[in-house]
């Protein structure tokens, strides 16, 4: 894994430290060695973390006469049958790279070669002869790719805070994007926390000419939408075990050791199991424990680290450990954040650097694709609820779905009254599912200020439904929250805020067979009935791991990953620092975000342990992470940039405006 950035447009002669400050904010994710490459018309950066072919894969890199150049970051698993295919039609190969391998394709395919890839990755590619810039991102969005276009130049990177070093950018919060995320949970590609900063969506690619834009396209997209399976449960779960082996052998590939996550769930030890099947020994795991018992799942990591005969490795997480690395998670994510579940795997994937890999396999996409979570029973209970009005199955379904509100009674029970009737009307509403969920979070609006209530005027659920396929409000319930999942939230939420940026934060590389284009095309097309079966999660999933997974495994409830939230901050009643800083009425004035009133009363609540549920624990860390981010690219990333610059030997891009 790497970061990668690039100027075109106009004379570059003058923006070579301009580059050089862009990723002198990468190092990160590319210790290892650092490339340049600028022609004047097209320039191009490079940070590596060598993971294959370690002596021959610099970067940027070219074809033999040159005329192609390429900066690339990520991993193409098929390369090896890639490099066989182009190689049989001629083109020669000058190292054992999947970097070469892409740009041998492009040369074939041109902007087709994108939808030959399998794997993860966010590349650049420089067509001298067309004069042209080629960027593409993975279909799932796994790895990042920003862009921003200023006075006649267009800028890209792997992450914002480079465009911010080297680019004469603004830095502005997006009030929309605060209003986005602060509802859905995240932001609506292609904005981002940041004003006139904009990502590449997954799935997509892009030319720019000339320093702007020409044109970008889909190239794919999750097919639930098709005509399912006419197969068994026991023909689904044989297709998906061939698939998902095959996917899990293809990213085992590496120069370098590869190591496991093992949360003690499903997915992750389905992940852990067939490492070790393909490779025949107990990889080395990893794993979050919890001071906290209510969040502690080591019970079962360990079980299943034995069953395996893993080399097992595990960090124990206070309240104080997870409030002293959320700066730095906020830093690395580039946005807000609603709960502090990503705090614990930045300090995991510290713990796999300091253990000597680079490389960790995860189980993160098996929820999307195979119908893990609430929301999906939610769906389907709200829609047979739309159906059936009069049923006296509606209360007997809600208590098998949640039964710990049977110890509520009164108040729960006008509670999920309105939460499953919310939105029934129109059943075919295209975001019927989440509309619940979503107005239960823009409740968090309520601390805003008053200017940025003014600033926001359209909802950001109509913006998100603009984006939804063709005939999507024709769908099945579970369908579309399916699709909701794994487009948006999955990218925009889990794989940046709890994948790509904790794990490059410390350099280290995340894997995820789950996320192999294959396994989601496959998912997608079965039968509902075989990914729930009642409201029995993952159905096809469990009845493909019997033999391979121990029954306490197998048959264990659900247990969402979470994290200690304003416990973290508040043990004891006395916050970190920064926190009482950041959360002071006057720095809430002075930022602009939200009400200092409003706020001022939740710190009371946190600091007495009085914080009530999902409202005053989001709104606590989404505050706190918006003030962090703003006190750390706004009021003073200067300071950060200076200092990245220096622990490069670099000085500042003075002519980076010319």
């Amino acid at each position: 894994m790497c970061g990668i950035a690039g100027i075109t447009g106009g004379d570059l002669a003058v923006c070579q430290e301009a580059l050089k400050s862009m990723l002198s904010m990468l190092r990160h994710r590319g210790p290892d060695d650092f490339g340049l490459y600028n022609d004047g018309r097209a320039a191009l950066g490079h940070t590596r973390l060598s993971i294959i072919d370690l002596a021959g894969g610099r970067q940027p890199m070219s074809n033999e006469d040159g005329s192609v150049w390429i900066t690339f970051n990520g991993e193409i698993f098929n390369y090896i049958e890639l490099k066989d295919e182009l190689s049989r039609k001629g083109h020669r190969f000058s190292t054992n790279s999947d970097t070469e391998v892409i740009v041998h394709l492009y040369e074939e395919l041109g902007d087709g070669c994108v939808t030959r890839l399998n794997g993860q990755f966010a590349f650049a590619i420089w067509d001298k002869n067309r004069s042209e810039l080629f960027i593409a991102r993975d279909r799932l969005g796994i790895r990042p790719l920003f862009y921003s276009s200023h006075a006649g130049r267009f800028y890209f990177p792997t992450e914002i805070k480079a465009l911010f070093a080297g680019g004469p950018l603004p830095r502005e919060i997006d009030p929309a994007a605060l209003d986005e995320i602060f509802t859905l949970w995240c932001s609506v590609p292609p904005r981002t926390a940041f004003k006139g900063i904009n990502e590449l969506p997954p799935a997509h690619w892009m030319k720019i000419r000339d320093g702007a834009v020409s044109s970008v396209k889909r190239y794919w997209d999750v097919p639930l939408g098709e005509e399912p399976l006419d197969i068994s449960i026991e023909e689904a779960a044989d297709g998906l075990f061939d698939i998902l082996s095959d996917a899990t052998r293809l990213q085992l590939r590496a120069d370098v050791p590869v190591g496991a996550y093992l949360s003690g769930g499903l997915d992750s030890s389905i992940t852990a199991a067939l490492i070790t099947k393909i490779t025949g020994a107990g990889p080395h795991t990893f794993s979050v424990a919890f001071e906290d018992g209510a969040y502690d799942e080591s019970g079962f990591q360990h079980e299943m680290a034995r069953h395996l005969g893993t080399e097992h490795h595990e960090v124990r997480c206070s309240y104080s450990d997870i409030s002293g690395v959320f700066p730095e998670v906020v830093w690395y994510a580039e946005k807000p954040v609603l709960r502090t579940a990503p705090a614990p795997l930045f300090i995991l994937s510290r713990l796999v650097r300091e253990t000597g890999l680079k490389v960790v396999l995860t189980g993160e996409g098996a929820d999307e694709a195979a119908g893990g979570y609430d929301i999906f029973k939610e769906a389907k209970i709200r829609e047979f609820w739309a159906r059936e009005p009069e049923s006296r199955l509606r209360p007997l379904l809600l208590k098998k779905l949640y039964p710990y509100l049977s110890a509520f009674q009164g108040q729960s029970d006008a509670y999920r009254e309105a939460f499953f009737n919310g939105g029934l009307s129109d059943v075919s509403d295209p975001l019927f599912s989440h509309r619940p969920r979503w107005q239960t979070t823009s409740r968090l609006k309520a601390f805003f200020s008053k200017d940025l209530l003014a600033e926001n005027t359209s909802g950001p659920e109509e913006r998100l439904k603009s984006l939804m396929p063709r005939g999507f409000g024709g769908w099945r319930a579970l369908a579309r929250a399916q699709y909701i999942e794994t487009a948006g939230l999955l990218p925009g939420y889990i794989l940046s805020s709890q994948g790509d940026r904790v794990l490059m934060g410390n350099s280290v590389e995340g894997r995820y067979p789950f996320l192999d284009h294959r396994v989601v095309e496959y998912c997608a097309r079965l039968p509902l009935r075989h990914k729930m079966r009642g409201l029995d999660e993952k159905h096809v999933l469990k009845r493909m791991a019997r033999g391979m997974l121990p029954a306490s495994i197998l048959k264990r409830t659900k247990q969402p990953y979470l994290a200690p939230d304003s416990k973290s901050f508040f043990a004891g009643g006395k916050a970190p620092d920064y926190v009482e800083e950041l959360l002071s009425e006057g720095s809430l004035k002075d930022y602009g975000y939200f009400d200092p009133g409003s706020v001022g009363l939740l710190v009371k609540k946190c600091r007495r342990g009085a914080a009530s549920g999902f409202r005053d624990n989001m709104a606590l860390v989404g505050i706190l992470s918006t003030q962090l981010l703003h006190n750390m690219f706004i009021a003073g990333f200067e300071g950060r940039a200076a200092r990245g610059r220096d622990a490069a030997g670099l000085r500042a891009p003075a002519t980076a405006a010319s």
